[in-house]
C-alpha cells in the first residue's frame, strides 16, 4: 500500500468547499442573520421574565431558558466557524418549532396571551432565521458555474 503524502485537509475540493463556506458566511445578510438568531435565541431565554410567566409554569420557564441559550450558541457557532457548523441551522429551524407548540405542550390548557404570543412570534423567527442560516449553506458558486 503505498501513501502520497498529502494530507485530506489539503485536498483541493475541500479547500474549495471551505473558502465557499467563508464567502458565504461573511456576507452582510450572513452576518445580520447570525446577529438577530443570537437576539432572538437571548429573548427567548429571558421572555419568562419579560413577558412575565415565570412564577406561573417552571415547566415552560425552563424549557424557553434551555431552548434560548442553545439558539444563541448555535449563532455564536455560525458566526465563528460556519464551515463547520453550517449544517446544524436545521436544529435551529427546529428549536423555532418547538418554541411555537411548547406552551401547549409544557404549559398546558392554562396558557395566557401573552405567553402565545411570545413563544408563537419568537419561535417564527427563529424558524425563519434557520431557514435562512441553512440556505446561506446552499447558495453561491455551484460546480457547473465554476467551469
Amino acid at each position: 500500500m503505498t501513501t502520497h503524502g498529502s494530507r485530506i485537509e489539503e485536498h483541493p475540493d475541500l479547500m474549495e468547499l471551505r473558502a465557499r463556506y467563508e464567502r458565504a458566511a461573511t456576507t452582510p445578510q450572513a452576518r445580520a442573520v447570525e446577529g438577530l438568531t443570537l437576539l432572538a435565541g437571548l429573548y427567548l431565554a429571558v421572555s419568562p421574565w419579560v413577558v412575565g410567566f415565570f412564577d406561573t409554569g417552571t415547566g415552560l420557564t425552563i424549557n424557553n431558558l434551555i431552548t434560548g441559550l442553545a439558539v444563541a450558541i448555535l449563532a455564536l457557532g455560525f458566526g465563528s466557524a460556519y464551515e463547520r457548523t453550517h449544517g446544524l441551522g436545521w436544529v435551529v429551524a427546529a428549536i423555532g418549532i418547538w418554541t411555537i407548540i411548547t406552551p401547549w405542550v409544557v404549559y398546558g390548557p392554562s396558557t395566557t396571551t401573552g405567553t402565545m404570543i411570545s413563544n408563537v412570534v419568537t419561535g417564527a423567527v427563529i424558524f425563519l432565521l434557520g431557514l435562512a442560516t441553512s440556505a446561506f449553506g446552499m447558495k453561491g458558486d455551484t460546480r457547473t458555474q465554476q467551469r
